[in-house]
């Protein structure tokens, strides 16, 4: 795992490449699969299917957390919008970034905290 921040990114939010439980949901059905990368405002992972470009997506995500010694997971609901997609090189497969256009600021926040415990 680790974070990427180089002198051209132009993200203001770090990144974490960890592989976070999440299901994609669009007028096509549902899609389940992990991220490859995660920041406060987006994330990026792997497809089964074609996804055209500036299509709104719901997006639950199962942030693992640590609560008070024990492991559990506290589900992310919120929206996306595909803002690129790439071919795999899995036949039919594509790789998908996914801006969070509607989150609330309290998950935006789960996602940064989580995100920090990787950076210490």
């Amino acid at each position: 795992m680790s974070t990427k921040k180089t002198a051209q990114e132009r993200r203001e939010s770090p990144r974490l490449e960890n592989n976070i439980p999440l299901k994609l949901i669009d007028e096509a059905g549902d899609i389940v699969t992990e991220s490859v990368n995660i920041s406060r405002s987006g994330l990026y992972c792997r497809v089964n299917r074609y996804i055209e470009p500036m299509v709104k997506l719901k997006v639950n995500l199962l942030l693992p957390v640590r609560k008070n010694g024990k492991n559990s997971s506290r589900k992310i609901a919120c929206e996306g919008v595909v803002v690129r997609i790439e071919e795999a090189q899995e036949q039919d497969h594509y790789n998908i970034a996914v801006f969070f256009n509607d989150i609330t600021q309290r998950d935006a926040e789960s996602i940064a905290d989580y995100i920090g415990t990787f950076m210490e």
